[in-house]
């Protein structure tokens, strides 16, 4: 490997459902990124998950040491000579908790590593294994933040942020960021605007992000950004697309809020698409819409745009 053209991998994983279902998913996971590293042979590998511990995290944050343990003992690894692991898990703390997790691991390969101090701005080398878990708030070589619920009050206070590490690899100086932005948490809010409300804070969460980055007291330098950006289709007019001869009926709840919309043809009343808070049936043709090879859908793809 030449020490002046370094290989990374950088991988982004929303690992919630590995937790939820580690029997059955930890192998296949494992198997696909042994398979890359084996195939890539990158002297860099940066993994940056999100929902670490699944969703029911009381639950499933248990099997999270295992996955580790996993990933360092496998053979694949083993000329990854020095590692830093960041998982935040500490979900008691309500105001700090992201469920982020920043894996690192270093070939032996590469000769000079170091890691930036935040608090003492300063690197310091890299040398070994270390797994940082449990309350990560006081390791000063990572930068954590949870999006501050002031900025989103429309939204339910949820485990979304960000964690940024700095990185010398033979002089050649770069943030890793791991960042997690809202979902979507109804279809039908999604699809009542172009673009939708959710995607509309997911811009200004990223937005506040980088701006935070820009007027900090640190150095400016090249980063790379990865996770979990939840950009999601503009269903608004995806929705008006597939359903213009049709006639629509609401299905309210508590609170007077829709629940679920029906679409059916105007000529013969057959349903056409059923939109649920967390549902969405395109009935016959559901399949054609969203496992066709067409690329119909790549025109409602346009949240990224205005990022670019």
């Amino acid at each position: 490997m030449d020490e002046e053209n370094i290989r990374a991998l950088l991988i982004s994983a929303n690992v919630g459902s590995i937790f939820e279902d580690p029997d059955h998913m930890f192998k296949p996971w494992m198997e696909e990124f042994t398979k890359s590293i084996t195939k890539l042979e990158p002297g860099l590998i940066a993994i940056h998950c999100q929902e670490v511990g699944g969703k029911n995290y009381e639950a499933s944050m248990q099997h999270v040491n295992q996955f580790i343990k996993i990933i360092l003992g496998c053979e694949e690894m083993q000329k990854y000579d020095r590692a830093r692991v960041f998982l935040d898990e500490d979900y008691t703390a309500a105001d700090k908790f992201t469920a982020l997790g920043n894996l690192y691991f270093i070939h032996e390969c590469i000769e000079e590593v170091s890691i930036w101090d935040f608090v003492d701005c300063k690197f310091v080398p890299v040398e070994g294994r270390e797994v940082l878990s449990g309350n990560i708030e006081n390791i000063p070589i990572k930068e954590k933040a949870k999006f501050p619920q002031h900025f989103f009050p429309e939204f339910k206070w949820s485990r979304k942020g960000f964690i940024r590490t700095r990185w010398s690899i033979n002089n050649c100086v770069f943030d890793l960021i791991n960042i997690h932005l809202f979902h979507d948490a109804s279809n039908i809010v999604a699809m009542q605007s172009s673009p939708s409300l959710y995607s509309e804070n997911r811009q200004q969460a990223l937005l506040h992000t980088l701006q935070r980055f820009e007027n900090d007291n640190y150095e400016t330098v090249p980063f790379f950004m990865f996770g979990d950006f939840n950009f999601r289709l503009d269903s608004h007019l995806l929705v008006k697309a597939i359903t213009e001869k049709t006639d629509s009926s609401e299905t309210r709840g508590k609170k007077d809020q829709i629940t679920k919309v029906v679409y059916k043809e105007k000529e013969n009343g057959k349903v056409v698409l059923t939109v649920e808070t967390k549902g969405f049936d395109y009935h016959d043709k559901h399949s054609d819409l969203f496992y066709n090879t067409s690329k119909w859908l790549h025109q409602y793809d346009k949240e990224p745009i205005p990022l670019f």
